[in-house]
């Protein structure tokens, strides 16, 4: 082809596009058999560039090629006659239809392409929120928007949720976070197991012969959590696939000119390259300007991201920090904890399933100097909100794994009937929890997390683990968003009294002392009478009163939640308000309109009697 072929400089892994000169750095040993396989676009024809092994530094192979038009040609690399994807590839060829199972069929169905995607970003500002600010929502591209009502060929895509944005900041979310959008194999086929063996015996002419495999059904690896192609984006997530890249930066884009974050979730495998972890963050806080990070899998280079000095204002989440990461001299804090460490108390003593109301309130009052904590009690692993309180058991019979799959550890309540009803008591019922689950994330002091279509009572019809569910189970059905606009404003509602209140969300662990000598502590229990320094065993029912002249915000309201868990009117003290305050009731999840458009005042400024399995949140003004 003529090819001007020269040694690089290992400085980047991947490919650098300059002029019509392409450096390519990857690993391979100087004793491996290495080369370039350049693919014409139009008639497929494989052109091999030998990389010498004098072009080797380490286990690094970089070499310079000069006159390759790169929009002509894709590429993969060979490695002792091996044909293996580029692992920093910034675009994947080959997957820009979902669910084309014609790619099994094909002995090398993917393939690298260049990419020199030019976004506009110097109008883009982050909005690094605080964390007492934060109010996440975690969302499936395809999940959230195939079912959205808008027009079918946008269905699925990055531009259908940006049609979302505005139905989502009125919610009042603040932060998104992304199941996988980088590229990876939505469609798995099965290993198959190895034929039998039989030791010294040979076919005769008449012997039966050995019977074939069947060919094992292909599975769907719908949430993306499996190896994937990390620097590139999902080709079948954008309209036109070719310009994918494109469209997720524009989505991040809208994102930010509303003042709203994006995360994005990250599954890595054990065994991924460390320098190819750091490497991945680093080029998609460079590249798409997204604010954030949810981290999976085991033994991660956490430390090594944490101490990053690029990713320093790029908010992390994971499982857990080392103490010696934790430092309060700093100026941002972007690390948060995220675990299911919330989840199992509050399920637990929402539907009386040894509820312990110690642990209960250790929650509500989470908060790190440090770090943030993230709070949710539905996510995609599990549940959704309202499934929770519809059915006892799970049911993924549709999963083809005969129900096996999946937690059978959920603390729910079927309050009765397994699945939906018609019975008035039992819809009564749910209602009533589902708010209370709502109240209580909402007023929990971390940062809430909402997953998608919660707010509109979406279900799956039990099941708990939709991992290979494209279809209506495991998608948001919007038209919930018209019969349940109850239940989206009632979200709203509490979202809005949140932020008006920031007390409840308070940046700081509480010290349940006035060392500011404002006349209440910070934060205080009470039960059938005020000011309880203890909470003893078996107690049901509690009060919190958070003292608003402690808060960060303008607003100094006083703030005091009762939660009755009991399944019989309770009793709950109000302390007493100095300077002529007192107490309104702003929130009654067992009233048939549970948020007041107004507060209304306390007839009683003593005690409030409390509804079975409610939660009143009351302000003192």
């Amino acid at each position: 082809m003529g090819f001007v072929v020269r040694e690089g400089d290992y400085a980047k892994l991947g490919t650098c596009i300059h002029n019509q000169k392409v450096t390519f750095t990857f690993e391979g040993e100087k004793e491996d058999s290495c080369a370039i396989v350049l693919i014409d676009k139009k008639s497929g024809k494989q052109e091999r560039v030998e990389v010498s092994d004098q072009f080797c530094l380490g286990s690094l192979r970089s070499v310079v090629i000069e006159g390759i038009d790169t929009a002509a040609y894709d590429y993969l690399y060979e490695r002792n006659g091996v044909l293996q994807m580029d692992p920093y590839a910034r675009r994947i060829k080959g997957r820009e239809i979902w669910k084309n199972e014609a790619r099994k069929e094909q002995e090398y169905h993917v393939m690298a392409a260049f990419d020199e995607t030019n976004f506009d970003w110097s109008t883009d500002v982050k909005p690094e929120i605080p964390k007492s600010e934060m109010i996440m929502y975690k969302l499936h591209v395809r999940g959230f928007s195939m079912d959205h009502g808008a027009p079918a060929k946008i269905a699925g895509t990055f531009r259908a949720v940006e049609d979302k944005l505005d139905y989502l900041k009125d919610l009042g979310i603040t932060t998104l976070e992304f199941m996988p959008v980088y590229e990876f194999e939505e469609i798995v086929v099965p290993v198959k197991e190895p034929l039998p063996q039989y030791i010294n015996w040979e076919p005769e002419e008449e012997d039966v012969i050995l019977p074939e495999q069947e060919e094992l059904p292909t599975r769907l690896n719908y949430w993306g959590y499996g190896s994937g192609d990390y620097f590139a984006v999902k080709a079948s997530y954008a309209v036109n696939p070719g310009k994918a890249n494109l469209e997720f930066m524009e989505l991040v884009h809208e994102l930010h000119n509303r003042g709203m974050e994006c995360i994005m979730e990250m599954y890595f495998p054990e065994g991924v390259n460390h320098n190819l972890i750091l490497d991945a963050l680093r080029y998609w806080v460079r590249s798409f300007h997204v604010d954030g990070f949810h981290l999976l899998g085991e033994n991660l280079p956490i430390t090594a991201i944490v101490q990053d000095v690029l990713l320093s204002r790029t908010k992390i989440f994971y499982t857990n920090f080392d103490g010696s990461l934790l430092r309060e001299d700093k100026k941002y804090k972007n690390l948060f904890v995220y675990r299911e460490e919330y989840q199992y108390p509050a399920r637990k003593i929402l539907n009386h399933i040894n509820g312990d109301m110690v642990e209960f309130v250790n929650q509500q009052r989470k908060q790190g100097n440090c770090l943030g904590f993230v709070n949710f009690i539905a996510s995609n692993n599990g549940f959704t909100l309202a499934d929770l309180f519809m059915y006892n058991d799970r049911h993924n019979e549709e999963n083809g794994e005969d129900n096996a799959d999946g937690n059978p550890w959920n603390f729910s309540n079927n309050y009765g009937v397994e699945g939906p009803t018609r019975k008035k008591f039992v819809a009564a019922s749910r209602m009533r929890q589902w708010r209370n689950a709502v109240l209580m994330l909402f007023l929990a002091q971390g940062v809430p997390l909402l997953w998608s279509g919660d707010e509109m009572q979406n279900s799956q019809k039990g099941n708990n683990n939709a991992y290979c569910q494209d279809n209506p189970t495991g998608w948001l059905n919007w038209k919930n968003a018209k019969s349940h606009a109850d239940c989206i404003q009632f979200v709203k509602d509490v979202i809005a009294f949140r932020k008006l209140h920031p007390i409840v969300a308070n940046e700081m662990p509480f010290h349940f002392n006035d060392y500011q000598t404002v006349g209440f502590p910070d934060l205080s229990y009470h039960g059938e009478n005020a000011w309880v320094t203890g909470i003893e065993l078996g107690r049901m029912s509690l009060g919190m009163l958070y003292c608003g002249a402690y808060s960060s915000g303008e607003n100094r309201e006083d703030v005091y939640v009762g939660y009755n868990f009991l399944s019989a009117v309770t009793s709950l003290a109000l302390p007493k308000l100095p300077k002529k305050r007192k107490w309104y009731l702003a929130i009654d999840s067992s009233a048939e309109v549970p948020v007041c458009s107004k507060p209304t005042v306390m007839k009683n400024q003593q005690q409030i009697l409390m509804n079975p399995q409610s939660i009143c949140v009351l302000v003192g003004k």
